[in-house]
């Protein structure tokens, strides 16, 4: 019964209840007319779903999404093909497309009649205002008589997403301060990735190529001996993102985690651009040691894609992970919330005597819903003195400061470090 009532459109269950009443009636009142009428009335919806039984809705479907990675506020196009695989011609059908509410309105499209085989293809465009996996479909299809008075919905299995990355904002000109590699001391401010190779000899290992035996060292130490050669090094940075949910305040694209992140993706793709070697060290990367390994532009903004806010645990986690980065020296931006003494040292302590390390202190009262105020001057927060003291660059932000401009300021700083940057 209750299949039959959800078949029914509110038409039809108005025809099935009118007809139920005026079959009553007839039959009480002895008024065979409408007796009639009543059967026919509730004949018609229930012979109108049976009817709608009959048809096979079986499609096969597959789905594309060009392309399948955007950043945020960037059109995503998806293709959508619909193929017949019942075994008789499939009438005409209304769909309606299932998506993540952050990709927009449900888009609905007519499905035309398709013979066995026959396939259709519709195109929709989606775009994000929220970072993350987003997911599409599955493709839900409502076929309803020409009376409107019952319906069948049916869903085609088979879905996808698209991963909408962070915004990445254009950092100019501005280049990184200069900082040592290792405990070198200064060094020009682009190391060049191209040259002669660095030779060194060691241990032959299974697998290494035989041309690269050397030969005069083999004779002396009576073990085969190859040659290692090596790439010049690149020059380091390290990005560390505070994520802890109690010190980030306002939500969506104006809260401070977003802006935190917006952040990390355009420095990296900036530092990248400069030849950066760059670490981020973040609750993803601290689980599962990514920390300690440079990554390449795609996989870290995939990274930023799906962060979250976590725990002060994991933020303890991240900054043991981001020690052993930092301990060879480099360049190391915080972007970090307002933290108390005890976490302020153990940030400061990430940075290494001749390296730079810059910080970015969200300030909670200026990306506060409630509160939305001017933030607080740079000496009201108690972390700024520690780290300033321990020669760290730092500028305090709220939600109506731009990164670019932020990421000027720290870059002037140049070798100046311990100067309080865009105080406020």
């Amino acid at each position: 019964m209750r299949r039959l009532r959800d078949l029914l459109t509110t038409r039809g269950r108005a025809f099935v209840a009118a007809g139920i009443t005026l079959v009553l009636c007839g039959v009480g009142l002895g008024f065979t007319d409408l007796v009639r009428i009543g059967v026919l009335l509730v004949a018609l919806p229930l012979l109108s779903g049976v009817l709608m039984r009959r048809h096979d809705l079986r499609f096969s479907l597959e789905r594309t999404a060009v392309p399948g990675r955007v950043q945020v506020d960037e059109p995503c196009v998806v293709t959508v093909g619909i193929e017949n695989a019942g075994g008789a011609a499939s009438p005409l059908l209304m769909a309606e497309e299932q998506l993540d509410y952050a990709l927009g309105d449900r888009p609905r499209f007519v499905v035309p009649r398709l013979r066995r085989g026959d396939r259709q293809e519709v195109h929709y465009t989606v775009r994000s205002h929220v970072r993350g996996r987003h997911r599409l479909g599955p493709l839900g299809v409502r076929l309803r008589d020409p009376f409107g008075l019952s319906t069948r919905v049916a869903a085609i299995s088979g879905t996808s997403d698209v991963l909408v990355l962070p915004r990445i904002l254009p950092l100019g000109g501005a280049r990184p301060p200069g900082s040592g590699v290792g405990a070198e001391g200064a060094v020009p401010h682009m190391v060049a990735l191209h040259g002669e190779d660095d030779v060194s000899i060691r241990a032959y290992r299974d697998g290494d190529d035989l041309r690269r035996i050397h030969w005069p060292a083999t004779a002396k130490t009576g073990a085969l001996m190859v040659r290692q050669e090596d790439r010049p090094a690149r020059r380091r940075a390290a990005i560390v993102l505070d994520s802890r949910a109690r010190g980030h305040h306002g939500t969506g694209s104006s809260g401070s985690f977003e802006w935190a992140v917006t952040a990390c993706a355009s420095v990296a793709a900036h530092l990248l651009e400069q030849g950066y070697a760059v670490h981020l060290v973040s609750d993803d990367t601290a689980d599962d040691s990514r920390a300690a390994t440079a990554m390449e532009l795609d996989p870290l903004l995939d990274v930023l894609a799906m962060a979250e806010t976590g725990s002060d645990d994991q933020f303890a986690d991240v900054l043991q992970a981001a020690h052993p980065v930092t301990s060879s020296g480099g360049l190391v931006l915080a972007l970090v919330t307002e933290l108390d003494e005890e976490l302020a040292r153990r940030v400061a302590s990430l940075r290494q005597p001749g390296g730079t390390a810059l910080a970015v202190v969200l300030d909670p009262d200026g990306f506060s819903v409630a509160r939305r105020r001017v933030a607080r001057h740079t000496d009201e927060l108690a972390c700024v003195p520690v780290l300033r003291g321990a020669g760290w660059g730092v500028t305090v932000v709220g939600s109506h400061d731009d990164f670019a401009t932020v990421w000027t300021a720290l870059s002037g700083s140049g070798s100046r470090a311990g100067l309080e940057v865009g105080a406020r």
